[in-house]
C-alpha cells in the first residue's frame, strides 16, 4: 500500500512552547490510557505522559532502555505519537518507531526488535476524537491496573518537566513485511475460501486483505481503504451496524465467511456463510474444541462475558481440557493466559490470545483469522453455518453499554452487586428462576438455576457500563433478565442512554 512507501521518521523541536499540561485523571484506565484529544489531554500533557511512561520503564529496565512505538490511522495519531515520543526521549529512552501499525504488529515488533518495552498510539474502536496509548514491558503483555497507577503517580508529579532530548530516535522501516511473514508462516488452508473482509476504513485495511490473499483466499474487500473519518461506521466487530453490513455482503457475494476487524486490528468478528453473526465467545468455543483434539489437556481462558457453554462442552471434557473464567480486558486475559500456561484465551469482544506453540500469546485479530481459516479447512465440505450447529443454541444479547460517568461507574456497579446479592439471599426470582450463583471477579455475573446468566460491569475504557445476557431458554428470558438489570440501573439515577438497544 502506498502509505507504507511514504512513511518516514519524525523530526523533533525541543524549543517549542506549549500551554500548561492538561491531563484528565480519568484517562488512566485499568490497562491503558484513553482521552478525548485535545479536550482531556493537550500536547504538553501527552509529552508529560510520555516522560512519565519513560521514567517508569527506566525504573524497571534501567537507564537508556529501548521502546518500540507505532500509531494507527486516525487523523491526529501521528501528532499524538510525536508528543508522546518527545516525552520518551526526554526521559532518556531509545525510541524505535515502526510507523503505521495495528496493535499486534507493535506487540510482534517488541519480539522482532527485542526492545525493552512498547507503546502503541491507538484508541482502538473508540469513536473519533479519542486517543490512547497501550503500553507494556514484558513481551506479549500490556500493563495492568497497578502499572497504570504507578505511571499516573509519576505523571502527576512532573506536570512542569522541561522537555529536552536525552535519548535516541530511530525509524525502522519494513516491520510490516516481517509481521505478515510471521502471520502467514505454517498456515495451511484449503485454497479458494471466499472471504468478505470488513475493516470499517480502520488501520486493519492495510493488513488484512494482503494477508488473506497471500494465504490463497478469494478476498472481497469491504471498506478496507483507510479513511480516518470512518464514513460508513465505527470499526467495531461487536457493533451490529458493522456486522449487518458484513452479513449483507457475505450473502451478496456467496462467500464462505465474513471477517470484521476493529480499528487497531486486535479483534475479530465472524459472520457465517448464511450471513448470520456468531458472537465471538461461541467462535472461541468452536476453536477451543477444534484445538483440543490436537492439544489434549490444554487450558483455555475466557472472560466473564463469555457463554456458559464452555463448561458444558463434552469435547473439552473428553480431551481433558479445563476452562478458566477471568476478568474482561486484553491485559487481564493476556496475563492470565501466561500465568496458567493456557493454549488460548477468548473474549466475547473478539480479542483472541493465541499462545505457544501456535502464537506469541498476545491478542491479534489477523492471527485469529488465520486460525479460523484453518478451522474451516478442517473438513471444508462442512460450511460454517453447519459447523456452528455442533454447539448448543443459546440466546444472547449484544454487548450493551449504557452511559455512566467515569467518576461514578464503579460505585454504580458496587450498588448493583449489593442489590443482586440481596435478591439471591431473599430467594427472589429473575423471570421464573432463582439466582443460584454469583461471581464478582469483574463486576457481577449472576447465574440462574437453569444456567442462564446476566452480567453488569464497568467499562475499562469508556464512561459506560457493560451489560451482557445469555439465556439457555429463549429470547423472552433474555428480555426478562434485561428488564431486571435495567430496573436496578434506573434506580441509581446515574445511568444514561444505551449505545445499542436490546433486540430479539
Amino acid at each position: 500500500m502506498e502509505i507504507f512507501k511514504s512513511q518516514s521518521g519524525l523530526s523533533f523541536d525541543f524549543d517549542e512552547e506549549h500551554e500548561a499540561a492538561n491531563i484528565s485523571p480519568y484517562g488512566f484506565r485499568e490497562y491503558d490510557a484513553r482521552w478525548l484529544y485535545p479536550d482531556q489531554i493537550n500536547k504538553k500533557g501527552l509529552e508529560v505522559f510520555g516522560y512519565g511512561l519513560g521514567q517508569y520503564i527506566s525504573d524497571i529496565k534501567g537507564s537508556g532502555s529501548s521502546i518500540v512505538v507505532g500509531h494507527d490511522y486516525r487523523s491526529y495519531s501521528e501528532e499524538v505519537k510525536y508528543h508522546v515520543v518527545k516525552g520518551l526521549l526526554s526521559s532518556g529512552l531509545k525510541v524505535m518507531d515502526v510507523g503505521l501499525s495495528v496493535s499486534p504488529m507493535v506487540y510482534f515488533a517488541q519480539h522482532h526488535l527485542n526492545t525493552d518495552s512498547l507503546a502503541m498510539i491507538t484508541a482502538s474502536h473508540n469513536e473519533n476524537g479519542w486517543t490512547g496509548i497501550k503500553c507494556g514491558i514484558e513481551k506479549s503483555l500490556t500493563f495492568g491496573p497497578e502499572e497504570v497507577k504507578s505511571i499516573k503517580k509519576i505523571v502527576n508529579n512532573n506536570h512542569n518537566v522541561t522537555m529536552e532530548n536525552n535519548g535516541e530516535y530511530q525509524f525502522i522501516p519494513g516491520v510490516k513485511d516481517k509481521y505478515i511473514e510471521y502471520l502467514a508462516s505454517d498456515v495451511k488452508i484449503n485454497k479458494g475460501i471466499k472471504v468478505v473482509v470488513a475493516c470499517g476504513n480502520g488501520t486493519a485495511g492495510a493488513f488484512a486483505p494482503e494477508l488473506l490473499k497471500r494465504l490463497g483466499c478469494e478476498v472481497i474487500e469491504l471498506h478496507c481503504d483507510l479513511d480516518f473519518k470512518f464514513p460508513h461506521y465505527n470499526p467495531n466487530p461487536e457493533d451490529l451496524v458493522m456486522l449487518k453490513d458484513l452479513s449483507e455482503n457475505v450473502i451478496k457475494h456467496n462467500a464462505d465467511v465474513g471477517f470484521a476487524f476493529d480499528g487497531d486490528g486486535d479483534r475479530l468478528g465472524v459472520v457465517d456463510d448464511k450471513g448470520e453473526e456468531i458472537f465471538s465467545d461461541k467462535i472461541g468455543l468452536l476453536l477451543s474444541e477444534f484445538l483440543s483434539d490436537g492439544y489434549p489437556g490444554s487450558k483455555f481462558v475466557i472472560d466473564v462475558k463469555s457463554t456458559g457453554l464452555y463448561f458444558e462442552s463434552s469435547i473439552l471434557k473428553k480431551n481433558n481440557c479445563t476452562v478458566d473464567m477471568w476478568k474482561t480486558g486484553h491485559s487481564h486475559i493476556k496475563r492470565r493466559v501466561k500465568e496458567i500456561s493456557a493454549l488460548c484465551g477468548f473474549e466475547k469482544s473478539g480479542h483472541f490470545f493465541i499462545n505457544e506453540p501456535l502464537g506469541l500469546g498476545f491478542d491479534d485479530g489477523l492471527k485469529s483469522a488465520c486460525l479460523m481459516l484453518q478451522y474451516l479447512s478442517n473438513g471444508i465440505t462442512k460450511k460454517l453455518s453447519v459447523k456452528k450447529l455442533e454447539i448448543k443454541k443459546t440466546f444472547q444479547s449484544p454487548t450493551m453499554a449504557p452511559f455512566c460517568e467515569d467518576g461514578e461507574k464503579y460505585q454504580v456497579v458496587d450498588s448493583i452487586i449489593k442489590k443482586i446479592t440481596e435478591t439471591e439471599e431473599k430467594g427472589g426470582k429473575v423471570g421464573n428462576q432463582n439466582i443460584e450463583k454469583i461471581t464478582t471477579i469483574n463486576g457481577i455475573r449472576f447465574e440462574l438455576s437453569n444456567g442462564s446468566w446476566g452480567l453488569v460491569r464497568a467499562s475499562s475504557n469508556k464512561p459506560s457500563l457493560v451489560i451482557v445476557i445469555e439465556s439457555f431458554d429463549s429470547d423472552n428470558e433474555v428480555e426478562l433478565i434485561f428488564n431486571y438489570i435495567n430496573a436496578l440501573l434506573d434506580q441509581t439515577g446515574k445511568v444514561g442512554e444505551y449505545d445499542q438497544k436490546l433486540t430479539g
